[in-house]
């Protein structure tokens, strides 16, 4: 099994600035006060409600989380009186939470917008309601949290199925993959992948902003797949469903006929399914690409030809020695 070589990156944390700013418009947030502490950090990908702890129980408090106000904890601060409101919210903010996110568009009331800026706590403001607010924040965050890498290799879009080509500088990646676009198929990242985990299952590749929408080749430089093939030959992001690992052929050198050896490439501690094909003079690279992703397909689908004609086989010679 081979397995990747750049070094995984694990996201610690998440300044809330950045959680505000890189989320404003699909949570519908507004900062209403605590500006002084944006730069504090979210350390756990979950909203957590405080219900028992505006009750005074904060026996396991999430305090690493951002803390989600409803329309029960709103209404609940409502219906104390000051000094009752100020001391509740005292010994939620003095646990160094990161922010206060409050759904529906309710207002705070001043005690806790003037709390708020003494202990530098963003309270911010969102249109959504509870639930959809935590289920949107939480998927954001997982995207924010995930193990993340770079892999020196070209991703594509083949038939639904996420390809992703490697193999060493010069092989043919690139021009391969100009082929499979020119046949119809989706270029998401060249040359360098962006790759996250976002689940124990799932990877999802992606291309760097300041490259997305360009190739280099070899003889022709960069160019434009946008302008050259339209907007359908480009993909934002796709789940890296297999690897093909491009490899100089050599005299000698070990090629699989059957098609019964798996091999698989582990990236992020995730096994992916990966085929190695010798690069030849004169071998149509991309035809052999397509086919690949497609019998991959078929084997998701239940079908496996290599093991269908080995049990064909088993079952002639079993029947011949009869």
């Amino acid at each position: 099994m081979s397995k990747q070589k750049n070094r995984p990156k694990f996201v610690e944390a998440v300044p809330v600035r950045d959680f505000y700013n890189s989320f404003k418009d699909p949570l519908k947030l507004e900062l209403v006060a605590g500006v002084d502490g944006m730069d504090k950090t979210i350390r756990e990908r979950s909203l957590n409600r405080p219900a028992l702890a505006i009750t005074g129980y904060f026996n396991y408090f999430a305090a690493k989380r951002i803390q989600l106000f409803g329309a029960g904890e709103m209404g609940y601060l409502r219906d104390l009186d000051e000094d009752c409101e100020v001391s509740v919210l005292t010994d939620i903010m003095k646990r160094k939470i990161p922010c206060i996110l409050i759904s529906r568009n309710l207002a705070p009331s001043k005690i806790m917008r003037q709390l708020a800026d003494d202990y530098s706590i963003p309270l911010i403001r969102s249109s959504l309601k509870s639930k959809t607010l935590t289920t949107e924040a939480t998927l954001l965050l997982e995207e924010q949290f995930a193990p993340r890498t770079q892999i020196h290799g070209t991703l594509l879009d083949i038939r639904g199925v996420g390809t992703m080509i490697c193999g060493e500088s010069g092989v043919g990646k690139s021009e391969c993959a100009l082929a499979l676009i020119e046949r119809g198929h989706s270029l998401v990242a060249d040359d360098l992948t962006h790759v996250k985990r976002l689940s124990d299952r799932e990877l999802i590749g992606t291309s760097s902003e300041l490259s997305r929408g360009y190739m280099e080749c070899r003889g022709l430089g960069i160019i434009n797949i946008a302008d050259l093939f339209g907007v359908r030959s480009l993909r934002l992001n796709k789940r890296i469903d297999m690897v093909i690992n491009f490899k100089a052929w050599t005299s000698g050198m070990h090629e699989e006929r059957t098609g019964l050896e798996e091999n698989f490439m582990d990236i992020l501690d995730i096994k992916i399914p990966m085929m190695e094909i010798p690069v030849r003079p004169g071998r149509d690279m991309a035809r052999l690409a397509e086919v690949a992703a497609m019998v991959h397909a078929l084997k998701i689908m239940g079908h496996d030809s290599a093991n269908e004609f080995n049990e064909r086989l088993i079952d002639h010679m079993t029947k011949g020695e009869k």
